[in-house]
């Protein structure tokens, strides 16, 4: 009849009809392998993971653009500090808490982790924060001041803004982001092939820029701006990845009749502890 058809409609578009989907739908869907949680939270709320991922695409491929240089970009993503705060930030953090409700757990952390560096590079760079002030205001050296600045933050000397910096990015942050990002690499070979080598070039990008960063302080601006391009070359890549897990995530929101491979892993190369028990 007309209500049965309806229910099975509504049932065929819904974004997560079931816990009991296949695993590799599921892995898709929120980039996280299966699990069971208590109630029907997910048939209740939309699925969170295409708004954190578009958020995060949006703030980092303009980024990725300015630290390569192109169109004669610059400033390490000054200009885009409003993308950071709402859509590198918030959007992210939205989208976490949404997916801590519905019980993912890896992605809340992951996204949520992302989402906070956001937003601290966005307020690092905000003008009125004055982080280069602690280091040079009444310095009887300011250069020496911006130099341990520069070994702490890292700074773009390319514009004469902010007494001669015109971006600060916490090197010591950045290092700590890659070793972040290198655990979540290794747990990501549970989910799936694209999530993988975006964090494993998430991990090398952290890790070249703070790399750059130091190399800047001490006064090698050549070899400084080589490493930030080939950083803004990793996040430039990892960002078109990232772009490719958006389109294959939307499709399979709109039922498409064709879907995007995104190389399922979620029991294929590392099988998860609960079902080794059970097999044993």
């Amino acid at each position: 009849d007309v209500e049965a058809y309806q229910q099975e409609q509504l049932q065929r578009h819904a974004t997560a009809h079931s816990v009991a989907i296949p695993l590799d739908v599921f892995e898709k869907m929120y980039l996280t392998p299966q699990n069971s949680v208590k109630g029907d939270l997910r048939k209740t709320f939309g699925n969170p993971t295409p708004l954190i991922m578009i958020g995060f695409l949006l703030a980092g491929s303009p980024l990725a653009c300015s630290l390569m240089g192109w169109q004669g970009a610059g400033g390490g993503g000054a200009a885009t500090i409003g993308v950071f705060y709402f859509c590198g930030g918030m959007l992210q953090i939205i989208g976490s808490v949404m997916e801590w409700i519905l019980g993912n757990t890896f992605p809340f952390v992951v996204f949520g982790t992302y989402g906070a560096f956001w937003l601290s590079l966005a307020a690092t760079l905000q003008p009125s924060y004055n982080a280069v002030g602690a280091y040079t205001n009444g310095a009887s050296n300011p250069a020496v001041g911006e130099a341990e600045f520069l070994a702490s933050f890292g700074e773009d000397l390319s514009c004469p803004m902010y007494l001669h910096a015109d971006t600060y990015n916490l090197a010591f942050f950045l290092l700590f982001m890659s070793i972040a990002s290198a655990m979540f690499f290794v747990c990501s070979l549970r989910t799936n092939i694209v999530f993988v080598f975006i964090f494993l070039l998430l991990t090398t990008t952290f890790a070249l820029l703070a790399a750059a960063y130091w190399v800047l302080a001490q006064g090698k601006t050549a070899l400084g701006a080589r490493i930030e391009t080939a950083a803004g070359a990793c996040a430039f890549t990892f960002c078109m990845a990232g772009w490719y897990i958006l389109f294959a995530q939307m499709l399979l929101t709109l039922d498409f009749p064709f879907t995007l491979p995104i190389g399922d892993l979620s029991d294929r190369l590392i099988q998860a502890a609960s079902k080794k028990k059970k097999s044993a």
